[in-house]
């Protein structure tokens, strides 16, 4: 009965002991967050300058700057489609002062393209926030003999057209693969290494289309050396409401609008992740900042951690049958 007493009394001190740590470790995750930043922040972009990654960490990086009164930086670490600046970050300390400054092409696509990643893109990262939805466009040159997309298809089904690629795999590769499978028609993938290289070739005739981010030809668009043929999203862009969407051209169920948004490394603590979206949310709400993501042609997009973790595993999944429908792959 006595040897009963002891442990009854151990085990009680055994969880009394738990319980203080418990709150002694949540005690010290509150006053990080709150403390949080107390030195300068990272955002790395996976990418090369120039790109709708980099122009919306920079848009977003200069008002967290302004907020936290500690230095944003910027860095691109681009390589092997994203996989070099995200293997960066999923090994950096998980404080919250790295970031990665993701989107769809890199986080979700990449984990079926790719036979084999050095990290687990959902695993290995922690949702902090989305930044926005950014739809990609159809672009041809001004002079092309189709100007819409039921045009197009009437000429795709009847002869053969190009489009080119940043490479086997990329989101503009794969939108050409939904397209062939929604409207009928046999575009020929043309693959380059990048999207600069793809787009001089359409713009000189070498190639008939490209799929491509609008704010990378934004300004073609507006000086007229390239036509905007559609949208891939559902809804017309606000900033190019003069451009067609995909299913408007009665293939209703078209609708691609890349993500972008920020993750930090897996096991940052939650109250520092929270501080950071919360924060994040109000900067996606200051007018000059959706002024500066329309112009890119973005629509910013808040969301929950939780809610940006679903998002990536539906995506996931349904890029994953894009992937293996297209036949690309990557060693």
């Amino acid at each position: 009965m006595i040897k009963r007493s002891m442990r009854i009394r151990v085990w009680g001190m055994c969880s009394l002991m738990g319980a203080m740590m418990a709150a002694w470790v949540g005690l010290a995750a509150s006053a990080q967050a709150q403390d949080f930043p107390s030195r300068p922040v990272k955002i790395v972009v996976p990418q090369t300058p120039g790109g709708a990654s980099d122009a919306l960490a920079r848009i977003v990086g200069q008002k967290l700057s302004e907020k936290w009164q500690q230095p944003v930086v910027v860095e691109n670490r681009p390589g092997a489609g994203g996989n070099v600046g995200m293997e960066f970050v999923a090994q950096a300390p998980a404080d919250g002062y790295t970031l990665l400054m993701s989107y769809v092409g890199s986080h979700a696509i990449n984990a079926s393209l790719y036979k084999k990643l050095p990290f687990d893109p959902e695993r290995d990262f922690a949702p902090v926030a989305t930044l926005a939805t950014l739809p990609f466009v159809l672009v041809a040159k001004p002079d092309a003999p189709f100007k819409t997309v039921r045009e197009l298809v009437e000429q795709g089904r009847r002869q053969s057209l190009t489009f080119g690629s940043a490479g086997n795999g990329s989101v503009n590769h794969l939108l050409g693969v939904m397209f062939n499978a929604a409207t009928g028609t046999k575009l020929e993938h043309i693959p380059y290494r990048g999207a600069a290289p793809a787009m001089q070739d359409l713009m000189s005739g070498q190639i008939s289309l490209v799929f491509t981010s609008l704010p990378s030809v934004a300004g073609s668009i507006r000086n007229g050396s390239l036509r905007g043929i559609a949208v891939t999203s559902a809804q017309r862009s606000n900033t190019f409401a003069q451009i067609p969407t995909i299913a408007e051209a009665g293939f209703k169920d078209f609708d691609v609008s890349p993500w972008f948004g920020l993750f930090a490394p897996a096991k940052t603590p939650a109250a520092v992740v929270r501080r950071m979206n919360l924060d994040i949310q109000e900067v996606l709400k200051n007018r000059e900042v959706i002024e500066k993501f329309q112009a890119q042609g973005a629509d910013p997009l808040i969301t929950q951690p939780p809610e940006f973790a679903a998002i990536l595993k539906s995506d996931l999944a349904k890029w994953s049958e894009v992937v293996k429908a297209s036949g690309a792959q990557i060693d």
